[in-house]
This record gives structure tokens, sequence and C-alpha cells, in this order.
């Protein structure tokens, strides 16, 4: 029996998919889904078995035009997991077509690109028709190399396993990386913290667009089977504590309520969460915040 094992790459601009297509992949929720753009600040590695095949997934932040410290070392961590993967997946969404964005990622591919396989999957196929589809495959593929072209819809599950199979099939011969009933390569304390930063933004829409993060302080295993998880929201100014608080303290409950649900789903057990909230000016420049989401702190530099 020979078995496979290798990385792949999902990138694109925010929004394209990429964290429902790991999540439809793995078939559980590791990668945060919001409809905010730039939710994904790590790359999360989601680990998918297909047959004698396992497809580890790189999910990295989308690219875009970075402004600030955290958004170059995002667009950093981008292409770096690209620059690792065995495979590239360059997914961009049917209804927006070749976008400015998409450009300057097919720039990007050419140099990243180079010795790799590249492929490209049109998500969201379900918005535009058959003709229209068929427009934006010929011109991507006239723009860029690529080794295949899937038409999908990660949401609805549309093309993803024929994905899937043919990524299978591409992974390098070798010994499995991660043991069979793991799904992904970040710790639990890390995914905790994901799903409260995703409640938090769903919840506070355009109020506090990425001045936040959320870092599990305490884990504490009880004995009778459930955890005691504290965790800190850090935020940038006072203004933005009262935001999260809510009055009356409703939005962090409602917060609260959300995440431990979604943790204790996760984890298969009881959960007790504490959320507390601390304003800390700096943290958008502080080299231990960018190591506790995974990024290289010194990528952020102009």
């Amino acid at each position: 029996m020979t078995t496979r094992a290798g990385f792949v790459a999902l990138i694109g601009e925010p929004n394209a998919g990429k964290s429902t297509l790991t999540n439809r992949m793995v078939g559980a929720k590791v990668s945060i889904v919001t409809h905010k753009v730039q939710t994904t600040r790590t790359r999360i590695r989601g680990v998918a078995i297909e047959g004698e095949s396992q497809i580890v997934f790189v999910d990295t932040p989308g690219l875009f035009r970075p402004r600030r410290r955290l958004d170059r070392a995002m667009v950093a961590a981008a292409w770096g997991g690209a620059a690792d993967a065995d495979v590239v997946v360059l997914l961009i969404e049917a209804h927006r077509g070749v976008t400015a964005g998409v450009q300057r990622i097919l720039e990007g591919l050419a140099d990243v690109g180079q010795g790799r396989k590249v492929v490209l999957a049109i998500n969201k196929i379900d918005r535009v028709k058959a003709e229209a589809l068929l427009a934006l495959s010929a011109d991507m593929n006239e723009r860029f190399t690529f080794a295949e072209t899937f038409m999908i819809s990660a949401e609805k599950g549309h093309g993803v396993n024929d994905l899937r199979a043919w990524l299978a099939a591409e992974m390098p011969e070798g010994p499995w990386l991660y043991p069979e009933d793991q799904i992904a390569d970040i710790p639990l304390y890390m995914i905790a913290a994901e799903i409260t930063r995703e409640k938090l933004t769903l919840r506070l829409h355009q109020e506090l667009p990425y001045q936040l993060t959320v870092e599990t302080e305490n884990w504490e295993e009880r004995g009778d089977g459930s955890a005691r998880i504290d965790q800190m929201i850090y935020v940038a100014r006072d203004g933005h504590k009262g935001i999260v608080l809510g009055k009356k303290g409703e939005t962090i409950k409602a917060v609260s309520q959300a995440a431990r649900a979604e943790i204790e789903e996760f984890l298969g057990r009881k959960v007790h969460l504490f959320l507390q909230v601390k304003v800390r000016p700096g943290w958008l420049d502080e080299a231990e915040r960018y190591s506790e989401m995974g990024l290289d702190f010194k990528d952020g530099k102009g």
C-alpha cells in the first residue's frame, strides 16, 4: 500500500472562500468563517484524508494591499504558505472575475509558482451562468498556466470532491505527517481563541475592524471531564472596551455564550468559558502578540 502526504496552500483575495473550503475539505470547522475580510490571520492547517493520501491544507490570510504592520505580516504569511506547499490552489470568486487583486496575485505566482503545480478553483459558481464561467476560466488560463481548473461551490460542496481527489493523487509518496484522527495542527487553545474572535467579529460588524485579538490565557482540565478556559480580549483603545462589553455587558455575554457553545461542540464536552477585556494600546506593535497569532513580527516591518 503506497501512502502519500503533502501540503496544499489555498491562496486568494480576502473573502474568496478559503476558510469555507478548508472546513469543507477537512469535514470540521478548523478555520473561522465570517463575512468580513481579513479574518484569517494565521496559517491554520486542516488535515484531510482521501484514500491513502493525507492532504494538509494551509489556509493562508487573504492577499490584499497591506497598509499596517499586521497587514504586512499577514501577506508575508500567505506567500510563505504558498512557497512551502507541494500544490497551490488559487481561489477566485466567479461573480467578481479578474479583479485588480487577482491580477496582483497572478503576478506574485509568477515567482512563487515556479516548480510546483498551481490549480485554479473558481468558487461560488452558483452565482453566475455557465457561459460566464467558461469565459472566466478561459481568461484566467490565458493569464497563467494552471495545471487544472475546477468549478466549485465551497459552501454547498459542489465540485469539492473532485478537487480533493485530484489533490490526493498529486501528493508526494511518503508516510502520513499526522495521526489519522488529527484534523488540525494548531493547539486547541488557539482554536478556542479563534472561535471567540469569530463570534466577536460577527457581533461587532464594522464597529471594531481588526483592532482586537483574543488569547487563551489559561486552560484547566477538571475532574468531571469539563474544561475551564480563561481568555483575554485585547483592544487598542478605551472606547473599544465599552463596545466589546456592550450595554450592561450584553455584548460580551452573548459572545461568551455563542463561543462556549461552539467550543463545547468542537471538543465534545462541557466548557466553562470566562472572558475579560483589557486595553492594550500598542498590541498591534508587540512581537509577542504576533507570535501568539502564528505570524512573524519581522515580516510586518515596512
